[in-house]
C-alpha cells in the first residue's frame, strides 16, 4: 500500500508533509505534490500534517478518486523530488476546499 495525494492539494500544495517524511518520497510540481508509490514506505506520518486532508491511504481511494494513484506515479517519475517544506501557494486559500481541481493541474 502506499499513500496518495489527491484534488485537496491542487492550487494549495502546503508541504508540511515534506519534512515528515522519512523516505522522501515526495516531488514537486507547480501547483501539486506527488508520492512515488515506490518511495513511499507507509508508514502514514504526512497524512496528519496535510491541513488540506489531501493525502489519502490507497486502500481509501474511492471510484472517483483512483485515478490519483496513477497520477501520482507518473508525475513523481517527472517531478523533481522535494526534501524540505515551502510557503504554501499564494492562493492556497480561495482554492481551500474546492471540488473537482484536477482540470487546473499543472503538469
Amino acid at each position: 500500500m502506499t499513500y496518495v495525494v489527491t484534488n485537496n492539494c491542487i492550487s494549495c500544495k502546503h508541504t508540511n508533509c515534506v519534512d515528515i517524511c522519512p523516505a522522501d518520497a515526495f516531488h514537486e510540481g507547480k501547483n501539486f505534490l506527488a508520492i512515488n508509490p515506490e518511495e513511499c514506505v507507509d508508514c502514514g506520518l504526512c497524512v496528519p500534517e496535510c491541513p488540506e486532508e489531501a493525502i489519502v491511504p490507497e486502500s481509501e481511494l474511492d471510484n472517483s478518486n483512483i485515478h490519483f494513484l496513477v497520477l501520482n506515479e507518473k508525475l513523481s517519475q517527472q517531478w523533481p523530488a522535494i526534501m524540505e517544506s515551502i510557503t504554501p501557494l499564494s492562493e492556497h486559500a480561495e482554492w481551500s476546499g474546492v471540488e473537482d481541481k484536477l482540470e487546473y493541474l499543472v503538469r
